[in-house]
């Protein structure tokens, strides 16, 4: 299994890091992807991260990024307005960031790529008006171990 941690939070930054992945595909390779859009902010690009994420994956996981005082399911049901009806069976929402990335462990096969788009290096999560420590890079390799993958 191959993981990538990126910081892509954007429409363009999303798209443009699944079409590198997508380039270095051999073919039968899954790409799974694990994505939120942050709380109290820019809510248009929401559906376009749901489209672009579901027209360059096999499989995604939405998730939360940085709720801040939104609901994550409130964000995620955004996301997934962009989704195409003929994608909606590859879709899955687990508000947990932790669980999500478990998830997408968990399904992937040898040789899959799994993408955890939207916090790159930030080592925190934030949760209402808290501040959390979150790496999505340790919760990546810990599952990766765990599993034996």
């Amino acid at each position: 299994v191959v993981g990538i941690v990126d910081y892509a939070h954007t429409p363009d930054a999303l798209e443009n890091v699944l079409k590198t992945i997508k380039d270095i595909r051999t073919g039968n390779e899954m790409v799974i992807t694990v994505v939120g859009c942050g709380g109290d902010r820019d809510r248009g690009k929401r559906p376009l991260m749901g489209r672009i994420a579901c027209q360059f994956s096999d499989q995604v996981i939405f998730t939360s990024d940085n709720p801040r005082t939104e609901d994550p399911n409130f964000i995620i049901e955004e996301m997934q307005k962009g989704v195409e009806p003929i994608d909606y069976k590859k879709t899955v929402a687990i508000p947990s960031r932790k669980e999500a990335i478990k998830m997408a462990v968990s399904i992937a096969h040898a040789g899959d790529i799994l993408l955890i788009a939207g916090k790159g290096h930030e080592n925190y999560q934030i949760v209402g008006d808290q501040t959390l420590p979150f790496d999505d890079m340790q919760v990546l390799n810990e599952t990766l171990k765990v599993l034996d993958k």
